[in-house]
């Protein structure tokens, strides 16, 4: 179990990266970070989502004077194309019609930040995710829930309709939730050691 005299920061909105750090046993507050998560043309998936969590923590680290900061990124690819949040039902529509019967790669990018004495670990996992052959009719359902809206590739594994769309998973399973819980606690485990 991690114990830490310095406060922890989870810097994410995401009610499913809440979750998950609450399984480590830790006291943690939440920060809100907004950034305009943008995709560049050709950039690799493990660039991208890198780049994002530290610009998280950019912005993070300007809001507290003392601390750890927790940051992450997570990203869906197939066909070499990230697939983020969808913008509308349509585009969730279109990207779980995309993912049905094939499979994809996640992409989690994170970041623990000591503000104290400047140490930083950064890294990233992928998971490969298999979905089984949908019906259109199990979209619409999946997407009027409202539930894909908030979600990198328009899916939640944790949801209880969604996780019926998975297949097989080869890889981190709470990676595909939103964080590597395993490489966070190694991170946190070795910041809290300096």
């Amino acid at each position: 179990m991690i114990k830490s005299k310095s406060v922890i920061y989870l810097a994410s909105k995401s009610p499913r990266r809440k979750k998950l750090l609450k399984q480590l046993g830790l006291k943690f507050k939440t920060l809100s970070v907004d950034i305009d998560e943008e995709f560049q043309d050709g950039e690799h998936p493990v660039r991208t989502v890198k780049r994002i969590a530290n610009e998280k923590m950019n912005v993070a680290s300007h809001k507290i004077k003392d601390g750890i900061i927790i940051t992450a990124d997570t990203i869906v690819v197939i066909d070499k194309k990230i697939i983020g949040k969808p913008r509308s039902e349509k585009e969730a529509f279109k990207f779980l019609e995309k993912l049905s019967g094939r499979t994809h790669a996640v992409y989690t990018g994170f970041v623990v930040f000591n503000k104290s004495n400047g140490e930083k670990i950064s890294g990233y996992e992928r998971t490969q995710v298999t979905f089984r052959d949908l019906s259109e009719k199990e979209i619409e359902d999946y997407v009027k829930t409202g539930s894909p809206l908030d979600k990198a590739g328009a899916y939640g594994i944790q949801d209880d309709y969604g996780a019926v769309f998975i297949k097989k998973i080869n890889g981190c399973y709470n990676n595909v939730v939103g964080l590597p819980l395993s490489k966070i606690y190694a991170a946190l485990k070795e910041i809290l050691s300096k």
